[in-house]
């Protein structure tokens, strides 16, 4: 809008021309395509149907959806927790580079993510569910905030009609706003608390259909106990009620009549919230049911089913896809080629990277997968540190130890998960379950050797400071001398108030919430 000053009157002249501009900037936002991020949260690759989920009809939206877009098989988040995960997809940074390598606030930042690159472009933005673990820092400066309704009240996050209310919503006000939307659309489950997990077990928000203990499948790093069946018939049911979240929110979309004009991504931020997924860097705790619907250039129902992409990759695919010029420093690379059905080069792995959970235990790891190989590297492993997982105090857990007594495979699980080992190389191609560790096999010393020369490759490229005691991995003393320097630079970080972003009441309150979440 044009403002005159008394001071300085505007001629005739300068209002038309004015005017004019107003009218070439308000078509270039009308050409621009609107994108809708959808995430949901916890929830493995193969709960999905149309990725290889053996329970009939646990998702028919999405499934419905893989029918419109492009899905890609060797998809991969970087890392197997919330705030971290979602921090690279916004930044295309590793967590080593954008500073958010656990459940923390890093603020002041040096670098745009998401929210300022769109806003810059002229959208508006709006987020709802995830807001403080989706940006360095909290709160930020999205337009709008959609866990409260027009009237400020709050929304549940488990009532899956509410997201369809969130999108109208963020789309009416960037309407209203006479701009194309960026909406990020977070929906809370598969996370914990499961369908009828809440105090008293009476929960008011039903799935469309819920699961029982006999129907559901029991994955192969799991065993098969009625305990743990019973935990995943509530995840799946939880999956199902995030399935209907979906649904309401691309109905929502629909409803706008804008569908046309609107990029979606849909994905996960990591695998189920049990042991040997959420917090792991193994292949279900990374791989992302990545589905991408660009209107007039996507082909509906297709299938990437060759290249290797990864979080890190998301933010220079929307500059692409948005016609904007990505900002220096980005770790990853733009896919957005691939969707218009062209080659890519050198898609042949991801770099996967974990560091701590909340309450600041450090447990950094690094990982480097191929379509067929899998390569862990855990400096902290020394036999008798213990993993601060997220997924200790599931029922799932808890019974594996219960029967480690009596079970000596399941022992040994228990340990593995427990203490992990210095490295760790699995077949994925043939192991998807990572069951049997090859490390130390004779016939895959030569993959051994290459998959570590791609990792140190990759550290190298991204300045990553773990680098120089992975090449020093068969010294106990320079392992031990790193897990010190680096656990009391956490123990320091979680007393710095400016760190922090904040003062210690707001720290701590966005501690609490944290680990409300995701421990």
């Amino acid at each position: 809008m044009c403002h005159s000053n008394p001071r300085f009157p505007v001629s005739t002249l300068q209002k038309l021309a004015c005017l004019c501009a107003c009218w070439i900037a308000q078509c270039t936002f009308a050409a621009q395509p609107n994108l809708l991020i959808i995430t949901v949260d916890d929830m493995s690759c193969d709960s999905v149907g149309v990725f290889g989920c053996p329970l009939a009809d646990t998702s028919p939206n999405m499934d419905a959806f893989a029918r419109t877009s492009m899905r890609f098989e060797y998809a991969h988040v970087q890392v197997g927790n919330c705030m971290p995960s979602r921090n690279v997809m916004w930044s295309g940074r590793y967590p080593h580079n954008n500073g958010v390598e656990g459940f923390y606030q890093v603020k002041p930042i040096t670098f745009p993510v998401l929210c300022d690159l769109v806003q810059h472009a002229g959208y508006y933005t709006g987020i709802r569910h995830k807001v403080s673990h989706s940006t360095p820092y909290s709160p930020y400066s999205w337009d709008v905030n959609l866990d409260q309704d027009a009237n400020g009240q709050p929304r549940h996050v488990k009532d899956a009609a509410s997201y369809g209310d969130s999108t109208r919503q963020g789309i009416r006000q960037a309407q209203a706003a006479g701009k194309p939307f960026c909406l990020v659309i977070n929906v809370a489950d598969p996370h914990k608390p499961f369908f009828s997990e809440v105090t008293g077990g009476n929960d008011p928000h039903v799935p469309s259909q819920v699961y029982t203990a006999d129907q559901v499948p029991v994955p192969g790093f799991l065993p098969d106990d009625p305990v743990i069946r019973e935990e995943l018939a509530r995840y799946y049911s939880s999956v199902r009620r995030a399935d209907d979240a979906v649904g309401e929110i691309l109905r929502a979309l629909d409803e706008s009549q804008q569908t046309d004009n609107t990029v979606v991504f849909f994905l996960s931020d990591h695998g189920m919230p049990l042991p040997f997924a959420k917090t792991q860097l193994y292949h279900h705790s990374t791989r992302t049911p990545l589905m991408i619907r660009w209107p007039g250039v996507t082909q509906a129902g297709t299938i990437d089913s060759h290249n290797m992409l990864s979080a890190v990759d998301f933010l220079p695919t929307i500059m692409e896809i948005l016609e904007l010029s990505p900002p220096d420093g980005l770790d990853g690379r733009s896919f957005a080629p691939a969707l218009r059905g062209q080659p890519l080069e050198e898609r042949d792995f991801v770099f996967k990277e974990y560091n701590e959970n909340s309450g600041a235990k450090r447990n950094p790891m690094r990982a480097i997968q191929t379509r067929e190989y899998l390569y862990i590297f855990n400096p902290w492993s020394n036999g008798t540190r213990p993993m601060a997982t997220a997924t200790n105090g599931t029922d799932t857990y808890k019974r594996m130890k219960q029967l480690a007594s009596t079970n000596t495979s399941i022992a040994a699980r228990v340990e593995l998960a427990d203490h992990r080992v210095l490295e760790e190389l699995y077949f994925v191609a043939e192991d998807p379950d990572c069951l049997v560790n090859l490390i130390s096999a004779a016939d895959f010393q030569s993959v051994a050797d290459t998959m570590r020369q791609k990792l140190a490759a990759e550290m190298s490229r991204t300045h990553d400071p773990i680098l120089e005691v992975f090449q020093h991995r068969t010294s106990s003393e320079e392992l031990e001398s790193y897990m010190s320097a680096v656990q009391a630079a956490a123990d320091a970080r979680r007393q710095s108030p400016r760190r922090a972003g904040g003062n210690n009441q707001r720290r701590n309150a966005n501690r609490r919430q944290n680990q409300t979440e995701d421990e």
